[in-house]
């Protein structure tokens, strides 16, 4: 993944320009969620399977990444195929996407070096699954308070990728001196 730092620290920063949105402007936010969901699901989907690609080219593990990303893809597609419910059925959508992505990048992050940034990875991925998890308990939640989780969320785990790419750039540059 260390070559790929670039891609992992674009996830990161969508993440959290898209968070930051959500927190200032909830209200406005619940209108566009599910077209925002689907815009980051794709540019994370994308990110994935190129970072997958890259990395079964170089003969290193990409199932796992790329299955995240497929998962990412398939989100965008359901979010944007069924805009009049979505809705409804968005929060169950966000939710299994979270729990199922969150699962393979934690199982990708015990595929990457602890000098490479792994934990940064498996707190992502463990972040992915809780939030999953809330969701699916509280259902009934209100609109607001969906958007406001979405925004935390999403900065935090923005945060925990941009930290975790420049962690990969230090240790792709090191490896680049080395050669």
């Amino acid at each position: 993944m260390a070559a790929n730092w670039g891609w992992v620290a674009l996830r990161g920063v969508l993440g959290i320009v898209i968070g930051v949105l959500a927190l200032a402007f909830p209200m406005a936010t619940v209108g566009a969620l599910v077209l925002l969901f689907a815009i980051y699901s794709i540019m994370d989907g994308v990110a994935a399977i190129i970072a997958a690609v890259r990395a079964f080219r170089r003969d290193r593990s990409w199932g796992w990444l790329a299955f995240q990303g497929v998962i990412s893809l398939g989100a965008a597609a359901v979010a944007l195929l069924m805009p009049l419910i979505a809705v409804k059925v968005f929060i169950f959508v966000m939710a299994f996407w979270a729990i199922l992505g969150g699962i393979a990048l934690a199982i990708a992050a015990f595929n990457l070096p602890l000098d490479h940034g792994r934990w940064w990875l498996a707190i992502g991925g463990v972040l992915s699954i809780l939030w999953g998890v809330l969701l699916l308990m509280q259902p009934v939640i209100g609109a607001l308070v969906l958007a406001l989780w979405f925004g935390v969320y999403t900065l935090v785990f923005g945060i925990l990728f941009a930290v975790l790419g420049f962690t990969l750039r230090g240790r792709h540059k090191q490896r680049l001196a080395a050669a």
